[in-house]
């Protein structure tokens, strides 16, 4: 895993400092790690490619644009990656709000070598769990959107554990149907039993909901 994740991912540092960018560049090089250094956030913004496995090595304090405001920035958008922080003058403060924020690490400068190297190491695992997640998502929404609306109402009711009869019962329809909405619902959905079924429903965020839900325009909405 180790040597995958050095090969496909590339180490993303962000540092006005030219002398931090060469020297960090040439640590992680040395480590066998994939770099590309930028100057500024609104240069990495314009210039990094979302599609691209890595991590991003972030110093605090930017002109214009900051770490922190960049991190903001990224969060919850396609461009959002693992983050290690490095500063020269951090406070708890601040580290501890990026921490909550969702960052990796928070490194303080001078960066000693063997710490940086296992924080990319953790980035660069958790952007590979990450992008499996959203690969899966996007497989099972897919799925999802060749259901009909009727074939939606019966599957949430499956992974709630209902039979057949009570779908029946809910949605006033015969049993019968309820047994062939099932059928394709299970087809549609490329599963073979029922817990795979809730394994997929989990993505959507709709396994174990309190209300009975239907996906609908990317989101779950109450029935």
């Amino acid at each position: 895993m180790e040597n995958m994740n050095k090969a496909t991912g590339t180490v993303f540092i962000v540092d006005d400092d030219c002398n931090v960018r060469t020297a960090v560049s040439r640590l992680l090089a040395v480590a066998g790690y994939q770099v590309r250094a930028f100057e500024s956030a609104e240069r990495f913004l314009g210039e990094q490619d979302a599609d691209s496995p890595g991590c991003l090595l972030l110093d605090v304090w930017l002109p214009d644009l900051s770490g922190i405001e960049l991190q903001h920035a990224l969060n919850g958008s396609p461009q959002a990656r693992p983050i290690v922080f490095m500063t020269g003058r951090g406070d708890i403060q601040t580290s501890v709000s990026a921490m909550k924020a969702g960052a990796v690490d928070f490194l303080e400068k001078p960066i000693d070598g063997p710490k940086l190297v296992a924080a990319i190491e953790q980035a660069m695992q958790r952007d590979a769990e990450q992008r499996i997640d959203r690969e899966t998502r996007t497989i099972i929404e897919q799925r999802v959107e060749v259901l009909t609306p009727r074939e939606r109402e019966v599957m949430v009711r499956i992974i709630r554990g209902r039979l057949n009869k009570q779908i029946a019962a809910d949605l006033g329809i015969g049993e019968k149907t309820v047994k062939v909405h099932r059928a394709r619902v299970m087809a549609k959905m490329m599963a073979r039993t029922v817990p795979q079924l809730v394994q997929q429903a989990f993505y959507l965020g709709i396994a174990g909901a309190p209300a009975l839900y239907h996906y609908e325009g990317g989101q779950c909405a109450e029935i």
